[in-house]
């Protein structure tokens, strides 16, 4: 769905069934038809429009990542010497290719990027930032926040009537 097209018209049973995925996508469809009120048939047949509309973008596992040695999160700001537009492509090409940085943003009025790493420790950070942003002649500013504590993390979309 390209983004200047209008959301697609939701009911209350399209809500339920969103908000119920959100929460766990692993649920067997006769489980969620469960959930929200409605038969297993018409269950499966709204999460497939649904999917196809675009509105449910992928199913995914959430992973722990300082079970998995990937304990520091790290936020970046990045400004580049210049705002071209294909020098903005090539380096979110480079952000997008390394394997942790998880978030990618294009920002206005302040830096020109922000990142969201997540590695193992300083060292590991260290090496990101030797290969992706401090030998990068393009980028002229880098800013790292590095995560004491995690307050809230949640991947759910709020949706709205």
């Amino acid at each position: 769905m390209p983004l200047d097209s209008p959301p697609p018209e939701l009911d209350d049973l399209d809500r339920r069934i969103l908000s119920q995925l959100q929460q766990d996508c692993s649920l067997s469809n006769l489980d969620l038809a469960a959930r929200v009120h409605a038969s297993p048939p018409t269950c499966l047949r709204r999460v497939r429009k649904l999917m196809q509309s675009g509105l449910i973008l992928r199913q995914v596992a959430l992973l722990d990542p300082a079970r998995l040695g990937a304990a520091l999160t790290v936020i970046i700001e990045v400004s580049l010497d210049a705002q071209a537009a294909a020098q903005l492509d090539a380096v979110e090409a480079g952000f997008v290719s390394e394997a942790a940085i998880q978030q990618c943003y294009r920002v206005s009025s302040g830096p020109d990027f922000v990142l969201i790493a997540q590695v193992a420790d300083m060292a590991a950070y260290q090496d990101l930032a030797l290969r992706r942003l401090t030998g990068d002649p393009r980028i002229r500013n880098v800013r790292s926040f590095f995560a004491t504590s995690r307050s809230k993390f949640d991947t759910s979309v709020p949706i709205v009537e």
